[in-house]
């Protein structure tokens, strides 16, 4: 095989002919393969990163001008892949972690459910009570979930004088429905 064309100028190595993949796959086998380990840490996916790169180029028909063009879009591409896959990875165990030690629903009887909805109507109808003002705090934190900065924007209002209002708030609910155990959503 002449690396060489008629003209007596090297010829570019087309990743689609055979020979030109061979010689492309000896020269860079074994870097793409650390560089790609290095990243996901991982023999069996650093090897099919590799080689999935070695696919594209040879699918695309891709021509290089020299070992270095083809070597250094290789690492291009084997990088690439091999940092997606490292995040697809990461993305998978954070996500399966969540699932696995994320609280678990409790299970309640029917008399405790027939209780929570007792309380919930008491705790609605003395919120209907309430001042419009301290009011407004209560429903944006406990049933819009806002943190008191929050609440102030919405209100046009100082975080001070949200964290006032809300202290007022609970104080004036407390002596309306006086107990502890009510639940507000």
């Amino acid at each position: 095989m002449s690396l060489f064309n008629v003209e007596g100028s090297k010829k570019p190595l087309n990743a689609a002919d055979p020979a030109d993949f061979r010689h492309i796959y000896n020269e860079t086998m074994v870097l793409l393969f650390k560089i790609s380990w290095r990243i996901v840490n991982d023999e069996d996916a650093a090897e099919d990163l590799v080689h999935d790169s070695y696919i594209k180029a040879s699918e695309k028909g891709m021509e290089f001008p020299t070992m270095d063009d083809a070597k250094f879009w290789l690492i291009r591409v084997v990088k690439n892949a091999s940092l997606n896959y490292a995040l697809r990875k990461k993305r998978e165990k954070t996500a399966y972690q969540k699932a696995l030690y994320e609280d678990k629903r409790q299970q309640t009887s029917g008399e405790t459910d027939l209780l929570r909805q007792e309380t919930q109507k008491i705790a609605v109808e003395a919120l209907a009570r309430l001042p419009k003002s301290l009011k407004e705090v209560i429903i944006l934190r406990e049933y819009g979930d806002l943190n008191y900065k929050e609440i102030g924007k919405v209100l046009g209002i100082t975080e001070g004088n949200v964290k006032i209002r809300m202290f007022r708030a609970r104080e004036q609910l407390e002596k309306i429905i006086g107990g502890d155990d009510v639940w507000l959503s």
